[in-house]
């Protein structure tokens, strides 16, 4: 939760780097969790163990519990509690999992050395820590039947908790090169993987939906060069625009029987509708051909508009 929390702070400039670092160490205490829960709570399951030197200079053969600068008994770490789960207790562990954990731990280890900069690498810690809040709260349900539903266990994308500078490119040193190959290398691996509970990194997308809620986000249509842009692909035009004008004159015959004719007024309402996008897109039917015939597709709110001109 506190991971969550400070990655979803609307103007912090270290998200990245606390976010990872605490969603590590909640990871390793699931892990160790898991281990107790298997071995009767048994302390000794996840204390970390060596052979001291003998006065010889020979390895003993009687293992030792190692301990910390305050005395304390060491503990396993996340890696090691892992493969402990999968080899000793036979735990089924999704290999989706460890591939996440280790770019989570490689984003965690750049972040206590270093400073994880460059808008790239933020998208991908994002998608990879989007991952591993998906993971850890499906095999906690599944462990442990915690219900963590009655949290807001989500991350913000990007562009709503911060403003998304303008740069015409990103320059990357070395050390911000290499770890953007090593997420370059895991999207390779990622097309491979087969559908699964469990995932390395996820995808983060926006869809923009009609709704009621007074919580609900307003935004508006605007030629403002400042405002953010928000792209619009094909499948998304055609869903906020699905009527073809056969589909729409036929809606309203339908609905109106004789009452409406395909008359010189029905037209010309149509038409001056036409000019607003909230009501029409025009559309090329060869896309890459500029000279290419055109098609108009219509929303459905264009119907009440024109049933009100039409029959007032």
């Amino acid at each position: 939760m506190a991971s969550i929390e400070l990655y979803n702070k609307p103007d912090f400039f270290y998200r990245e780097e606390c976010f990872s670092i605490l969603a590590v160490n909640a990871w390793e205490l699931l892990l160790k969790a898991r281990i107790l829960q298997l071995s009767s709570n048994s302390l000794h399951s996840i204390a970390e163990y060596d052979n001291p030197q003998t006065d010889q200079g020979k390895k003993s053969k009687v293992r030792k519990k190692l301990r910390n600068r305050a005395g304390n008994v060491q503990t396993i770490g996340i890696f090691k509690a892992y493969d402990l789960l999968v080899s000793d207790f036979s735990e089924p562990m999704h290999e989706s999992i460890r591939k996440n954990l280790e770019a989570l731990v490689e984003i965690r280890d750049n972040s206590v050395h270093l400073i994880n900069k460059g808008l790239d690498l933020e998208r991908k810690i994002l998608e990879i820590g989007t991952a591993t809040l998906n993971n850890y709260i499906k095999i906690s349900r599944q462990w442990f039947g915690s219900d963590l539903s009655k949290y807001n266990i989500f991350l913000m994308p990007i562009a709503f908790i911060r403003e998304i500078p303008k740069a015409e490119g990103i320059v990357l040193n070395g050390e911000e090169r290499n770890i953007a190959n090593y997420f370059s290398s895991l999207n390779k691996e990622l097309r491979k993987e087969n559908e699964s509970d469990f995932n390395t990194a996820l995808s983060i997308e926006i869809k923009l939906k009609r709704s009621k809620e007074d919580s609900a986000v307003k935004f508006s249509i605007s030629n403002d060069p400042d405002a953010v842009s928000v792209k619009l692909e094909e499948a998304d035009i055609r869903e906020k625009y699905p009527w073809s004008y056969q589909l729409l004159t036929e809606k309203l015959k339908q609905k109106h029987g004789p009452l409406f004719k395909t008359n010189e007024k029905y037209h010309k309402i149509r038409k001056e509708l036409e000019k607003s996008d909230k009501y029409c897109m025009v559309r090329l039917l060869d896309p890459g051909n500029a000279k290419s015939s055109k098609m108009r597709f219509y929303n459905s709110n264009i119907l009440k508009e024109i049933e009100k001109k039409y029959f007032e």
